[in-house]
């Protein structure tokens, strides 16, 4: 029973959550990527290098000219196959980016010293109605404070004790 609770406990762990929900966004994420890149992408690309289809650019070993990459493949040529090359590049410069990107969103909604929820959380301000963070004790629209006791680090007077 040790052993399935350590699993539960590592599972239920937030990087071990965040990982997992990752690698799932991430696969779903790389379908789209593929029809991005291959559809809208790469088509305008090869018509600018001479209206060339990136996926039959290869180079074969044998010395022979073959006039597209699935003859090669079914002559059984070997072939350097840097038109692959270049679109599994691009593709990978695009989900770079696009991870890059979500990354830096999450960053902003997160502060190192604050946990995930409590920056998307919002409640009112009691006197100018606006949505402010769950955590705020002024409000940044009106400068009303919204605390109402003192925190502990005020109330707290140094005693000095002689004797």
């Amino acid at each position: 029973m040790g052993l399935f609770h350590e699993f539960k406990q590592f599972t239920v762990r937030g990087s071990a959550v965040d990982m997992g929900v990752g690698m799932v966004l991430g696969a779903a994420f790389s379908g789209f990527i593929d029809s991005l890149v291959t559809d809208i992408l790469l088509p305008p690309v090869g018509v600018l290098y001479t209206r060339m289809n990136f996926e039959n650019m290869f180079l074969s070993l044998d010395g022979s000219v073959y006039p597209s990459l699935a003859a090669a493949k079914e002559a059984g040529a070997a072939t350097i196959n840097y038109g692959l090359f270049v679109t599994a590049s691009v593709r990978f410069i695009i989900i770079l980016f696009a991870v890059f990107l979500v990354v830096r969103q999450i960053n902003r909604w997160k502060k190192p010293h604050q946990h995930p929820l409590h920056g998307m959380t919002k409640k009112e301000c009691p006197y100018c109605c606006m949505p402010i963070p769950t955590q705020a004790i002024i409000c940044p629209n009106c400068s009303s404070s919204l605390e109402t006791n003192p925190s502990p680090r005020q109330q707290v007077k140094t005693k000095w004790r002689i004797k």
